[in-house]
């Protein structure tokens, strides 16, 4: 596996918003807005690394806690937390309706479910 640095979580984040930029405008909409979610959470492990001052997001030893996929823990440990909540609510609001476990969903997701989630994505990993 690809140590998770500072350069490749940007990278990967980046690449999974493209991905659903892709995805969204092939009519693939339940992909555009399941591949948002590893956007925001490269995204927030990025900034976790910033704020603590890590060159590598840590998934072992005594930091294997950290390897998960909830928005809102990875939220706290951003140091970003008051200022996405209090700016971006609504935008946070529907990138929490993400999940990992999504994948195995059959719900159909419409355009504007995808274009919001995208929308929504964008806009938080400007803040972060």
């Amino acid at each position: 596996m690809e140590n998770l640095t500072l350069e490749n979580l940007e990278k990967l984040s980046e690449e999974k918003l493209r991905d659903a930029d892709v995805l969204y405008g092939a009519g693939c909409y339940g992909g555009a807005f399941y591949i948002c979610g590893y956007a925001v959470e490269l995204s927030l492990k990025e900034k976790i690394c910033i704020t603590l001052g890590w060159d590598e997001y840590p998934s072992d030893g005594k930091y294997k806690f950290l390897k998960i996929h909830d928005f809102e823990v990875l939220l706290r440990f951003s140091g970003v937390e008051k200022h996405i909540k209090k700016s971006l609510m609504m935008e946070w609001s529907i990138v929490m309706k993400w999940n990992p476990e999504n994948r195995y969903s059959y719900k159909d997701r419409t355009a504007e479910d995808a274009k919001l989630m995208i929308e929504s994505t964008k806009a938080i990993l400007r803040n972060l």
